[in-house]
């Protein structure tokens, strides 16, 4: 796996306070094409910014020369406030994305998360206000549960790709399988058997599932 480059620690100002958040640039000093934003899993199950599948993301993106920009949700960390329920949260991914307009102003956003991040970032993209997404990865997104409901979760109008395990014993992956296969347009959907939830052991494969997606 690639290694990673310099991380720059930043501050972002979120609807609830300040964000902590990382910023990390293989390439400081060059204008890039695109500045990727990356969704942690469920905070009050342990999720931060330092995931190890929300660090592989942002080293799919490094390897192509494109910077990321990790952040703790509102009360996670540093990061001030208090959890919301998926509603706030999304807030914070969009206070997010500004920050990395206005560092990269010419750059596309690339909108990516895992699990519970997954699903923000889903729910992000066709935010009114999020402007133009390029691209959209979600790794075992949460889908199904309250805040993911199936029948709230608008399709986004971008290239997307799911990346499922096909042992996840936290979510159901059947469920994110079949429910993505229907849609129209239908993202594109990539499923790595013999994979639980966490991707133990199967972080490489995750980065070669994800780097084609990114690259095209």
């Amino acid at each position: 796996m690639n290694s990673a480059p310099a991380q720059e620690p930043v501050r972002i100002e979120g609807p609830a306070g300040a964000l902590e958040a990382v910023l990390e640039d293989p390439a400081a000093g060059v204008a890039p094409r695109a500045f990727m934003v990356v969704c942690h899993p469920h905070p009050q199950h342990g999720g931060t910014m330092t995931n190890k599948v929300v660090t592989t993301l942002a080293r799919t993106a490094h390897a192509m020369g494109v910077p990321s920009l990790r952040f703790n949700y509102r009360g996670v960390g540093a990061s001030a406030g208090s959890f919301d329920d998926g509603r706030g949260e999304i807030e914070d991914a969009l206070a997010a994305v500004a920050f990395g307009r206005q560092r990269w102003p010419d750059a596309q956003l690339w909108l990516a998360g895992f699990s519970f991040g997954g699903v923000v970032a889903l729910r992000a993209s066709t935010t009114r206000g999020v402007g133009q997404v390029a691209k959209l990865v979600t790794v075992a997104p949460a889908l199904g549960r309250n805040f993911g409901s199936l029948r709230e979760v608008s399709v986004p109008n971008c290239p997307w790709l799911i990346v499922q395990g096909g042992n996840d014993e936290v979510i159901d992956g059947e469920l994110v399988i079949d429910w993505a296969e229907q849609l129209e347009p239908a993202p594109q959907l990539v499923v790595l058997p013999d994979t639980g939830h966490y991707f133990h052991g199967k972080l490489s494969l995750l980065q070669e599932s994800v780097a084609p997606f990114l690259q095209a």
